[in-house]
């Protein structure tokens, strides 16, 4: 067997409402009506996706506790989710920082990513790639380390519209992502 990508991720959360308005109205994903009749799921779509879901919602209730992930238990850190461009990034951190969100931005050398915070207080990614024809040495050997991300300085250097790369290894994926 040979894993090439995330398919689609499922968590659990308190309100299913509450968090399929905080994915669709921060993150951009698009609401699917839920053909199935599970009371308290939810589906949601990345923009632009082909999958029939990206990511799945199962309301446990107000009685939940909150995830003790990498706190007091193992389990899952975070899920991250690509962006086209620094444009994108630029504009996601705005709605994450308006919500209350966001929680880190890290230049990784080859990746630019922004962390934020659901309604749970599940944590995820938002990154974008430098595509491999951009990568420099100095990209390469800061993978090794994390420092605050500067996207106006990024932005500059790559500009808005520059589409990421397609992984960290690979050159840009062709115009029709």
């Amino acid at each position: 067997m040979s894993v090439f990508r995330l398919n689609h991720a499922v968590l659990y959360v308190r309100d299913v409402a509450a968090s399929v308005a905080f994915y669709r109205d921060v993150l951009g994903f698009d609401y699917i009506p839920n053909g199935d009749g599970l009371p308290g799921a939810a589906f949601l779509r990345a923009a632009g996706s082909t999958n029939d879901h990206d990511l799945g919602l199962f309301q446990l209730g107000s009685q939940a506790g909150a995830s003790a992930a990498g706190r007091g238990t193992v389990g899952l850190y975070h899920l991250a989710w690509e962006v086209d461009t620094l444009g994108d990034l630029e504009e996601l951190a705005g709605k994450l920082a308006a919500a209350g969100a966001l929680v880190g931005a890290s230049d990784h050398g080859t990746t630019k990513s922004l962390y934020g915070r659901d309604p749970d207080g599940l944590e995820f990614e938002v990154v974008w790639l430098i595509p491999a024809d951009l990568l420099t040495e100095q990209d390469r050997t800061r993978a090794a380390s994390i420092r605050p991300l500067d996207l106006a300085r990024e932005i500059a250097r790559f500009g808005r519209e520059a589409r990421g790369g397609f992984g960290i290894s690979r050159a840009a994926a062709p115009a029709a992502r």
